[in-house]
């Protein structure tokens, strides 16, 4: 295959997966990285930025959703579970291989909890853990609802807790993870820059998107730092730039960049750093959202290693405001409304007066109001313990399925491609970097498809043994996977 040029926009987990991926496929490639921070990972995929880390779905029960007739969908855990380990393979390899070192400095074991109070929620989590027993990767998980196992869990968790109040119940399964993705981030980017055929260009704006008559993508940037405005043609054009992507899919003005709308929204966290507080929680523990409200409320208290230091974030507490990214412009929002998306973004707001509510009433909560709904999790918290920290930001993806169904938010990770399979856009949010190897093998099969099924298969297979395949189908695999990824990445 002749070489081609590749240009990607941003520098976070998404980018950094794709670009390390051609490098292995097709080394003479040319690869040229577009970032406008001054480092990689700084945004979406910074720990203190993202709302979860290590998503697997081994606690997150919003992956498993109960149906009208009471019976626990699992389709999609299974399917997280896998895209987790296709992650997890690859970063493996990367090890093995040389590019990166330390694991541990992006990846920590850490056992994952689910926690519920209520008769319903604790009917609803004993039907999920019957349910996930019949798949091989979640056998390993246990339900109780004895104080003192839950105690032996998590102290804090149970600290000062009335065992004969409200009850509960808690899963928990070992083999979770915590990953801080912008240190991994910023170790794939290390491990391109060596290479003769990856530039990275930092302090560098996107300005300008334009297709050629020879399907090639001239790409404007301004370069911050210098002042000076560049130019790159690219045959392949990614656009991997978190909550500025949909901003960015606009200028290329190709069909699928209509009628598309975006709704940021913030996040805040409680913050806690004292050791003999974060030293009582060794886990990652996901609640249920609150009857009626969106799965992006599910509250999670999570363990975190930030620069080898241990901290504790609960949240998120969301919040709006108007710009596409932590670090943009308060001006994000009104330049992204078009004529083509108004009656877009009009239907999605009559549409989603609850979230809009809800929204509304998390910017109005006070510290205190925050701390009552820590203390479900942590009925010891005192306020001078937690501090309240801003995250970063999330754009839900709004959009027409058809003039009579306008305005439709899209909750997930989205991949756009032109017609032409010259462009690729990624969109949306949660699961995010957790899946940024599948979502990265998605980006190449979809664009690719020769090079995908042919020449490009035995390069993958080595790289991803469990490529196209549910490992619950294969548990051998699944423990050969397990075993290797463990080895390599350094985890109990």
């Amino acid at each position: 295959m002749s070489n081609k040029h590749v240009v990607l926009i941003g520098a976070g987990m998404m980018s950094a997966t794709l670009a390390t991926l051609i490098k292995k496929l097709e080394p003479s490639w040319q690869i040229t990285i577009l970032e406008r921070a001054s480092l990689p990972g700084t945004e979406s995929s910074n720990v203190m930025n993202n709302a979860g880390t290590g998503h697997e779905a081994l606690c997150e029960l919003n992956y498993t959703p109960e149906e009208a007739d009471g019976t626990i969908n699992t389709s999609k855990a299974v399917e997280i579970y896998n895209q987790f380990q296709v992650s997890k393979q690859l970063w493996a390899h990367l090890v093995e291989s040389g590019d990166i070192e330390h694991p541990g400095e992006f990846i920590q074991s850490l056992p994952h909890i689910s926690f519920v109070l209520g008769e319903k929620n604790i009917n609803f989590l004993s039907k999920r853990y019957e349910k996930l027993q019949s798949v091989p990767a979640f056998k390993r998980m246990d339900f109780t609802q004895d104080a003192d196992e839950i105690e032996a869990w998590s102290p804090l968790i149970m600290k000062e807790r009335d065992i004969n109040g409200e009850p509960f119940a808690a899963t928990k399964i070992d083999g979770g993870t915590d990953v801080d993705f912008g240190k991994l981030a910023k170790k794939m980017i290390d491990a391109l820059e060596k290479d003769p055929h990856v530039t990275v260009y930092y302090n560098t704006d996107v300005t300008s998107l334009k297709q050629s008559s020879d399907k090639t993508w001239e790409v404007k940037a301004k370069n911050e730092a210098l002042g000076t405005i560049e130019h790159y043609i690219a045959d392949f054009l990614f656009i991997g730039a978190g909550g500025n992507s949909i901003p960015l899919l606009q200028k290329t003005k190709i069909p699928q960049s209509k009628n598309l709308g975006g709704f940021p929204i913030s996040g805040q966290f409680l913050y806690c750093d004292k050791p003999e507080i974060v030293q009582a929680h060794n886990a990652k523990a996901y609640g249920k959202e609150p009857e009626g409200t969106l799965p992006m409320t599910v509250p999670h208290l999570d363990k975190r290693y930030v620069d080898g230091k241990e901290v504790l974030l609960f949240g998120p507490f969301a919040a709006f405001g108007p710009k596409f990214l932590k670090n943009g412009s308060n001006l994000d929002f009104f330049k992204h409304l078009k004529g083509n998306n108004l009656l877009t973004m009009a239907a999605a707001g009559l549409k989603n007066i609850p979230l809009i509510k809800y929204s509304v009433e998390q910017v109005l909560m006070s510290k205190e109001d925050k701390l009552d709904e820590l203390r479900r999790f942590v009925p010891s918290a005192q306020s001078n313990d937690w501090d309240v920290i801003v995250a970063g930001k999330r754009v839900q993806v709004i959009k027409d399925l058809s003039k009579s169904n306008r305005g439709v938010i899209h909750f997930g990770t989205e991949v756009v491609n032109s017609d032409d399979r010259t462009l690729s856009a990624l969109l949306g949010e949660s699961p995010g970097a957790s899946t940024s190897a599948s979502v990265a093998l998605e980006v190449l099969e979809d664009n690719f498809a020769k090079e995908f099924t042919g020449d490009w298969q035995a390069k993958l297979k080595e790289m991803i043994p469990s490529l196209g395949v549910d490992m619950n189908d294969d548990v051998e695999l699944l423990e050969a996977v397990w075993e290797k990824t463990n080895k390599y990445l350094e985890l109990n």
